[in-house]
């Protein structure tokens, strides 16, 4: 598995369940399949800017934390570019197909872009929906989008 592909289960997880140490990171993520070492989890977190916060139980977790005025890092960027499989817009929304397990990382480095256009994203396990205020806005986004990605 490619550090991309690594890093963006590793952002599926800590979304959907409370992480509260890189042990308990590696073995969840070995339960799914995932061969991986603590050091490998120690640099992702790193890579990734996660921080721990206190979470609904009283323990701390892991979290990625999104500043509205935070650029997007190319770290995101090549997360975007290594998932997506393809760009289609449809009246006012793009439907963007992603490889299996990154569309939730693909809204999230979309989220960063920090487009006005969009009005919000939508993620299954490999289909990203973005909802556009209009149809010119998705045929602009969709442009945009292309230029970043291709």
């Amino acid at each position: 598995m490619t550090r991309t592909r690594r890093q963006s289960k590793i952002l599926e997880v800590i979304s959907g369940v409370e992480i509260e140490t890189q042990d308990d990171l590696v073995k969840l993520l070995e339960d799914e399949g995932l061969k991986i070492t603590q050091a490998t989890i120690s640099r992702d977190i790193k890579e990734l800017g996660l921080i721990k916060v206190l979470g609904n139980n009283k323990k701390y977790k892991y979290v990625y934390v999104d500043s509205g005025e935070q650029k997007i890092s190319t770290k995101f960027l090549n997360m975007l570019r290594e998932s997506v499989i393809s760009i289609k817009t449809a009246a006012n929304m793009i439907v963007i197909k992603t490889l299996s397990g990154s569309a939730n990382t693909a809204g999230m480095a979309v989220d960063k872009l920090n487009y006005s256009e969009v009005v919000g994203c939508v993620a299954g396990d490999d289909t990203l929906l973005i909802i556009l205020e209009s149809a010119e806005d998705a045929v602009l986004i969709q442009d945009k989008l292309s230029q970043v990605i291709y």
